[in-house]
């Protein structure tokens, strides 16, 4: 299945944090409650529309996958692992539909966000994955990120991944 990333409009954000709980809750019955275990809102959605650019790939099913970049560093990303970058970008709140993960989907949207990334211009994509069964440090190592480090924030292990243009 081919998908193609878009930026989300208004008109896409109940399905957005739809797919998102959906998500979460896929990983809370097969890994057990975590801090993925989160449910989405709608607000929050609409939050990550004024303050990041989100994105939706779309097939004839409906929504398939959804994402977001951001200039703004998030809170739980310490800079000091990355390499040095005057224009990182973040990718934040990936999630592809349960039952359609591991079809390639995922990668699809990371290739499209390293064009994307290109023509920001940026020069770095940096992110973190839970370090737990549930984390997707594995697709990203898979995806050509590179693994920098790990840190713990609140008491949640995170790995940090970084790919440089």
């Amino acid at each position: 299945m081919r998908v193609k990333l878009r930026e989300a409009a208004d008109g896409d954000v109940s399905k957005i944090a739809g797919l998102r709980s959906a998500v979460a809750s896929a990983l809370t019955k097969r890994f057990g409650a975590g801090n993925w275990s989160g449910i989405a809102t709608e607000r929050g959605v609409l939050s990550d529309l004024g303050n990041s650019k989100v994105f939706v790939a779309q097939c004839d099913s409906g929504l398939v996958a959804t994402l977001r970049l951001t200039t703004r560093k998030p809170w739980a990303i310490d800079r000091t692992y990355f390499s040095a970058s005057e224009r990182p970008l973040y990718l934040l709140s990936m999630a592809v539909t349960p039952e359609l993960q591991r079809q390639g989907i995922g990668r699809q949207c990371v290739e499209q966000i390293m064009d994307i990334c290109r023509r920001w211009p940026a020069d770095a994509i940096r992110l973190d994955a839970y370090d737990a069964p549930a984390g997707a440090g594995m697709f990203y190592a898979k995806s050509g990120f590179r693994n920098v480090g790990g840190a713990e924030y609140r008491g949640c292990p995170l790995l940090y991944f970084e790919w440089l243009v």
